[in-house]
């Protein structure tokens, strides 16, 4: 195998033990010391690190990830070996085909250990940051595991006839704009404006109550849709301008994603048409 310069620091003993604490279980039997060896040994390799990106969130034959490299395909076969023996990297047989694919439970508490010291040290004697206006805004995340694939949450939330089976009140999508009534009268309105299928929506967005909002102030948002063992999940990403703001879109997302765990899996497997929900009043006093 050619030699790949190892990094610039090392694992000291107070930064192994604190990965230990949240590793993910042995891998094929080794005891738990000698799997957190192997995972460190096998991430100390740049080729190693790329490859793991490369199948992080989708299954590659060997060949495809040879592909990417400079590198001769019994080289990509001995770093795929050595991750696989450290149970980053598990892999599947199609046919002749071998497939790989990440194991990213594995990888719970690595970071703090193998990532420089100098990571997050900005470089000094950029003046290019005197020409640009930088804020750092506060973000609700809402994440939920669904049972189904991550094209079928896509289209959950890009078919307007299946989001409105899901989330139970009507919603209209025409050209990117979106619009839709919850049942307690609060009108919510925005526009679609990235749709990168099967896994990111960015979305401006904004709602008010009895009436459609006045456009102007549309927060940003972004769903993203990532596989997961069990079918999928989706994470939410959503601006907000105040403390306020965050815990209603808690709430908000709360319930946008209780709604499609509760019910897509359900209405994908129904054509039954469902009723929306009736109206009632926002807040019960």
């Amino acid at each position: 195998m050619e030699s790949d310069k190892r990094l610039d620091h090392t694992v000291g003993p107070a930064a192994a033990d604190a990965a230990s604490v949240a590793i993910s279980p042995a891998a094929d039997g080794l005891g738990r010391d000698e799997t957190i060896d192997r995972r460190f040994h096998a991430l100390t390799s740049r080729t190693r690190r790329d490859i793991v990106a490369l199948v992080w969130e989708r299954e590659l034959p060997a060949g495809s990830i040879a592909a990417e490299f400079d590198l001769s395909a019994a080289t990509i076969s001995e770093h795929l070996s050595v991750l696989r023996e450290a149970g980053l990297v598990a892999m599947t047989r199609a046919g002749t085909s071998r497939r790989y694919r990440a194991v990213p439970q594995a990888f719970t508490g690595l970071h703090p250990a193998l990532e420089a010291p100098t990571k997050w040290l900005p470089a000094d004697d950029i003046p290019e940051r005197e020409l640009v206006e930088v804020e750092t805004r506060p973000m609700v995340v809402a994440s939920v595991t669904l049972p189904v694939g991550p094209e079928q949450t896509f289209a959950a939330f890009t078919d307007e006839a299946l989001y409105s089976r899901w989330l139970e009140v009507p919603v209209r999508l025409r050209e990117g704009q979106f619009a839709a009534t919850m049942e307690w009268g609060t009108e919510i309105r925005g526009r679609y404006e990235v749709l990168a299928p099967p896994h990111l929506i960015a979305i401006a967005w904004d709602f008010d109550d009895e009436n459609v909002p006045v456009p102007g102030r549309a927060m940003k948002g972004y769903i993203r849709v990532s596989p997961d063992p069990a079918g999928s999940r989706v994470t939410i990403h959503q601006l907000v301008d105040s403390p306020e703001q965050a815990q209603f879109m808690e709430a908000a997302w709360g319930v946008v994603l209780g709604r499609l765990r509760t019910n897509l899996a359900a209405v994908l497997q129904s054509d039954a048409t469902s009723r929306p929900r009736a109206p009632r009043s926002k807040r019960s006093e």
